[in-house]
């Protein structure tokens, strides 16, 4: 507790994120003029090119500066395919659809695979941006009571998924395009045309969704709920009009989603139709699947597949009554992205200038090197930086802003070292889920303590830690031996999406 108490201070401590790239940015404006001052050198493992520091504080740097600052933002890869997502996600969500199926698929769920369908629900509402912590961490708490069980369990099963699974899924979401862009800006420091698909991880995540359904329905029934005991609810207590309405799927809600669904598989229809046979005309231009621009344009795909299915379930359910409340839907996802929009910008002035000034690239060789000599051996590497980004995720809440600082250091270093951009992707997203759970910085960690407390008065952050502790390490274990297997195995993480790079 004192160490968990030292990293809150800590991490409390810290500037706001969008600060933090501030003084980063400012940071590497110095670092290039010392560095070229003090000639620091590397030389390219892949062409013996020397590199030597850019100095930026110079009159030709600050013209530069100047010029691109504007461009440095409106090019930086994330901000378009994110802005894009969160159009369509925001017509699913404002409509209630996305709501409408988590209940559903709780809801109808059997007793004996209650658990077990709370923890795949958790990490299926990832693709949505809050909906998991809002709707299905206090549902499941309701569930759990209702069926005799203690409702705490319920919460944590659910938080579990949610957070703890937050890099697993059957579908793409927002964070995929954002870290895809966010490694694709990184690689391009050693190799400018490397491309990062949002599909990058998608054949890893698949995997990782049932495992961590499976791993954390194991922790609840065999470790959370019999540590918690049986629950007596207060004599007094009363369920709220809030609290039933949660428990009760409306016949608008069903036809929506009846409709919606019949929606989906049309568009899913039509992909298929356009990408398998040998002249599909969603086929890429030579014919390959690969080149599809399904998998190259998937942000479309999203915004087109979120978007059509909650303009229909949003008219059925009468959510939506003209036009006006489906951008008034579409204007309240943009508000939620008002904060990481200030953040982007001091991030791609951040990337701009590390990239500008050669620091990546000298940093990259160097470490490279190091590491090489080091002789450690991918698998003993990438337990490591699993490690790694757990920590930081104990005190740096936002998985963007953390591959943003991360992401320009360690896919050159691994890239030299002959490992691929999505491989570090994935195993830095390993790390940064597994202490979700146990991160007093994740952002909604004081809800989550809120719900509890309906249920345990006295519960805070030492409640919730002790609580969700047992899913983190049951997490870290299952998805190391899944990397190891992975890793061993050679097998792809996403479609044309191997673990090695060749210079």
């Amino acid at each position: 507790m004192r160490v968990l108490n030292a990293l809150e201070r800590g991490g409390n401590a810290l500037p706001h994120p969008a600060t933090l790239f501030a003084l980063f940015a400012v940071l590497a404006l110095v670092l290039s003029g010392v560095g070229h001052w003090l000639n620091w050198q590397a030389v390219h493992p892949g062409t013996d090119e020397v590199i030597a520091p850019v100095n930026l504080l110079s009159r030709e740097g600050v013209h530069r500066i100047m010029v691109n600052m504007v461009t440095n933002f409106t090019d930086f890869a994330p901000l378009g395919i994110v802005l894009v997502a969160m159009l369509g996600i925001g017509i699913a969500e404002s409509s209630g659809m996305i709501s409408a199926m988590i209940k559903k698929l709780v809801l109808s769920s059997p007793k004996r695979l209650l658990t077990f369908i709370i923890v795949l629900s958790g990490v299926l509402s990832n693709v949505a941006s809050s909906v998991g912590y809002v709707l299905l961490v206090p549902l499941a708490g309701i569930i759990f009571m209702t069926a005799k069980r203690h409702p705490i369990a319920g919460m944590a099963a659910a938080f579990a998924g949610v957070s703890g699974g937050f890099s697993a899924n059957l579908v793409l979401g927002t964070i995929d395009p954002l870290l895809a862009g966010l490694s694709q800006v990184a690689a391009r420091i050693v190799d400018a045309t490397y491309v990062v698909n949002p599909t990058a991880n998608y054949f890893f995540m698949i995997a990782s969704t049932f495992m961590i359904a499976a791993g954390g329905t194991w922790v609840t029934e065999r470790v959370v709920e019999p540590r918690l005991g049986p629950y007596t609810p207060p004599a007094d207590y009363q369920e709220d009009e809030q609290s039933a309405n949660m428990k009760t799927i409306t016949p608008l809600e069903k036809k929506g989603l009846r409709y919606a669904g019949i929606i989906t598989a049309a568009i899913i229809g039509l992909l298929l139709w356009g990408m398998i046979p040998a002249n599909g005309f969603l086929r890429g231009m030579d014919g390959d699947l690969l080149s599809s621009p399904v998998l190259k344009g998937v942000v479309s795909v999203i915004f087109v597949l979120f978007g059509l299915t909650g303009l229909v379930f949003g008219f059925i359910t009468k959510k939506f009554k003209n036009d006006t409340d489906v951008m008034k839907g579409m204007g309240e996802s943009m508000k939620s992205l008002g904060m990481y929009i200030v953040l982007v910008f001091f991030a791609a002035q951040f990337v701009a200038f590390f990239k500008w000034s050669n620091l990546g690239l000298i940093i990259a060789i160097k470490g490279a090197n190091g590491l090489m000599a080091a002789d450690l051996g991918l698998i003993p590497l990438m337990i490591l930086f699993v490690l790694l980004a757990g920590t930081i995720n104990l005190m740096m809440g936002s998985a963007s802003a953390k591959w943003a600082i991360m992401a320009p250091i360690f896919i050159p270093m691994f890239m030299f070292m002959g490992y691929s951009p999505e491989l570090s992707q994935v195993v830095y997203r390993i790390g940064d889920s597994v202490t979700n759970i146990i991160s007093p910085m994740m952002s909604f960690f004081a809800l989550i303590i809120a719900f509890m407390q309906k249920y345990d008065p006295k519960a805070g952050i030492g409640t919730v830690i002790a609580t969700m502790m047992p899913y983190s390490l049951a997490f870290f274990l299952m998805w190391v031996v899944m990397l190891v297997i992975w890793i061993l195995f050679g097998l792809p993480l996403g479609p044309d999406a191997t673990l090695h790079y060749t210079m």
